[in-house]
This record gives structure tokens, sequence and C-alpha cells, in this order.
């Protein structure tokens, strides 16, 4: 056994070497700072919260925007989708019937390992998500924004932002109006909403900037008219808003769409951009030229409910053949070529509501 001055001294040294770690100029003891900070951009996103807790620096960096660009320009960033997607109900006591309100989660899936995963719930919606919630991300980070409390269908306007770095929620500050079904984007460390409709059901032309990082809303410029129940995507360094409907034009769908120009913020108008009377909702495709299509047409398996996430080369799109039907999930190749459908575990094969694409 141990004596007590031994014991004392084994601790006294273990402080002195996490000491002298904390203090220490190098990001890895021993190796010139370009081969550390090259080692630690290589790092998988899952290791992060675990790589945090060496050292005050190593967290500093790990959490930082800079790092997030050198391993985007690196090649170590890949694109990931991000879903928000139907839970299983808890069945009747016969197991025939889902019983309650329909439940939401965030789903995570990764074309590269073909993982599938689900991020903890929102703590202060630790049951569901608020239903219709909006999502983007920016610079590796998730944000939720919006929807209706799931208990009361009250609209709300919480914003929360997920880290992947650190695997934690944090809340951000509340989107300046109500709005629901609204247009969302991210670019550049900086989520643009536009469009949707207030408490009220009136259709929105007013448009935000939120800055991710100083927890900031910027009102924009306003569209040329209300979009209700748009569809927002970010395409180069425009924001495109598709389609919607005007308060008096209940369900009756816009062909034209409107881009913002994120680094002006001048707004430019679209005519015949999009199917007369189509929902844009999560399924708009881009082609050749900046072509706008909808995915339901290509393929029978995905003609109801599709929703599309574009992944670089690949978009993970799913869909049902008819209503009510299973639902299928399928990577593809370029504007809707080549289908190849994938094989998803069974909790995470429910119906998808919308989704976005992250680079972790």
């Amino acid at each position: 056994m141990l004596t007590a001055n031994k014991k004392k001294k084994k601790k006294k040294k273990k402080r002195e070497k996490m000491v002298s770690i904390e203090l220490s100029p190098e990001l890895i003891p021993g190796l010139p700072e370009e081969i550390g900070l090259d080692c630690l951009i290589r790092f998988h996103y899952s290791t992060y919260r675990v790589a945090a807790g060496v050292c005050r620096r190593w967290q500093q960096l790990l959490q930082s925007r800079e790092l997030h660009y050198l391993r985007k320009q690196a090649g170590y960033t890949r694109k990931a989708a991000c879903l928000v997607q139907l839970l299983d109900n808890t069945s009747d006591s016969a197991g025939s019937k889902p019983v309650g309100p329909p439940t939401y989660g965030l789903t995570v899936f990764d074309p590269v390992s073909g993982i599938w995963d689900r991020i903890d719930p929102v703590p202060k919606y630790p049951y569901g998500l608020p239903l219709f919630c909006q999502i983007a991300s920016s610079e590796g980070k998730l944000v939720v924004m919006g929807g209706w409390d799931p208990s009361s269908y009250d609209p709300v306007r919480d914003v929360f932002i997920y880290d992947f770095t650190t695997q934690r929620w944090r809340q951000g500050k509340q989107m300046p109006e109500t709005r629901s079904f609204f247009a969302p984007g991210g670019f550049e460390g900086r989520i643009i909403v536009a469009g949707g409709h207030d408490e009220n059901k009136n259709a929105l032309s007013t448009a935000w900037d939120y800055d991710v990082n100083r927890d900031e809303w910027t009102e924009l410029a306003r569209m040329s008219q209300e979009r209700d129940e748009c569809q927002g995507m970010v395409i180069g360094s425009e924001f495109w808003v598709v389609s919607g409907y005007r308060t008096d034009n209940q369900g009756g769908f816009e062909r034209s769409a409107e881009l913002m120009d994120l680094r002006t913020g001048e707004w430019r108008r679209i005519e015949e951009a999009w199917k007369a009377s189509q929902c844009p909702r999560s399924c708009v495709g881009v082609g050749k030229e900046k072509k706008l299509f909808y995915w339901g047409d290509c393929d029978s398996a995905i003609r109801v409910g599709a929703c599309a996430v574009p992944l670089g080369e690949w978009t993970l799109v799913s869909g049902s053949a008819y209503q009510g039907g299973p639902q299928g999930f399928f990577l593809v190749e370029g504007h809707g070529e080549r289908f190849k459908r994938i094989d998803v575990p069974p909790q995470f094969s429910g119906f998808v509501q919308s989704g976005c694409s992250l680079d972790i």
C-alpha cells in the first residue's frame, strides 16, 4: 500500500502534468504546430466531445469556426443528411394502431459510412419536436426554429442550436416574428428565413437573417409578395424562396420564385420557375442551369410525400409509392438519373417531413 506521503507526491505530479499540458504552447507536445493542427483537423466529429477535454486550447480550437473552415478546405468534412422524421408511436393494447398525436425527432444519415443515428431531443421538448418546425445548418451546427408546441398546438418562436462538436443543445434568441411554414436556408454562419404565415394565418413577405454565433436577428428587405408554404434553399451564394401562395389564394401555389443575392441582400424575381398547384415543400430539385423540378416526378416509388436532401454528387430522397404506403429511401446520382435503394433500420424508416444537409 502507498504511504500518505507517496499518495500526496503522486497527486502532485498528476496535477503538475495537467497544468503543463494546459499551459503548453504546442498543440501536441514534441510536434511542430502545423503537424499538430493537421492531426486535429483529421478527427471525426464524434470524437470532439472527448478530445475537447484534453486541454483548454484543444477545447477552444475544436469549437471554433476556424477549425471548421480548415477541415472543409482540407477535405475532411463530409456531407450528412439531417431529417425531421416521424418516430414510432406507442400502439394500443392490441398493438394494431398508434396512440396519441404523431411525434417527430431528428435523424442523421452519414452516406459515407451508411450509419443512421438519432440526435438527443431538444431539452425543452423531450417528447418530440415542435410540429412543423424548420431546420437549417451552418458551419457544422444544426438550427431548429419555430413550429407548433406539440401539447397546445400554439405557434412558437423558439430557436435551438445543436453543436456536433460538443453534442449539446443551446437555446438561441427567439425569432422576431411568429411564423409557420416558412422558408429557411443556411449560409456562412447565417440562417435566412422568409415567408410563411403569422398566428392569424396571414401570409408573409418579410425576411430575417440570424447570425448563429452572435445570436442576433437582423431584418432584411421584403420579397415582392407574400409566400406561405414556400420552400427555401441556398444555391451558391443565392437564397431561393420557391413558390408559396398569398393570403387571399390559399393553396394556389405560385409558379414564380424569388432569390436573394446573399452578398448584396437584393431580391430578384423569377417567373415560371415552378409547377402551378404543386406544393414545393421539401421536394424541390435543382437541375442544369438552375432549372427546378419536382422529385416526385422522377420515380413512381416516391410519388407521394417526396423529400430530398442534397449531398453533393448524390441526393437522399424518400417517399412512398401510394398514400399511406411504406417509405422508400434512395441515394440518387445527379438530377434523378439513377436511383439506388438503401436499406434502413426499422427505427429510422418513418415518414420524413423535411431535411437539410450538414457539413460535419
